[in-house]
């Protein structure tokens, strides 16, 4: 068994390319010989957002403050609070992000595909 002391990596801001507003993101776990998922504590800026993406093996979210916005391709916004988890099947195009006026901070999990891939990334997420 492999244990975690908290320390798996540091902050790191969000890339501007797949990202609007200010994004900083914590590493917990990391794939690795044993096991295929990556877990992140992701802190969003109000109005802060992702890009639309998916994910090849899916991801869980889970609002640990906060509030924030998702969306699913052809379908509409839905808020999400402190508490929420959203759970995105594999392939679906989705973004995420802080409300207008709050931040938001959740956790992320999602799993590796077989190519060594954890997301695919497309275009900014309108306002």
């Amino acid at each position: 068994m492999q244990v975690n002391d908290g320390q798996a990596g540091s902050s790191r801001q969000g890339e501007a390319q797949y990202f609007t507003g200010e994004v900083w993101m914590d590493q917990l776990a990391a794939p690795g010989e044993h096991t295929r998922l990556s877990m992140l504590r992701v802190h969003f800026s109000p109005g802060a957002r992702t890009n639309w993406h998916e994910h090849p093996r899916g991801q869980m979210l889970h609002v640990t403050d906060g509030v924030g916005r998702i969306q699913a391709r052809g379908e509409g916004v839905r808020t999400l609070r402190a508490g929420d988890t959203a759970v995105s099947p594999a392939g679906e195009w989705h973004w995420h992000g802080a409300a207008d006026d709050a931040m938001m901070t959740m956790i992320s999990v999602q799993g590796t595909d077989d190519d060594g891939a954890v997301v695919h990334w497309g275009e900014p997420a309108a306002d």
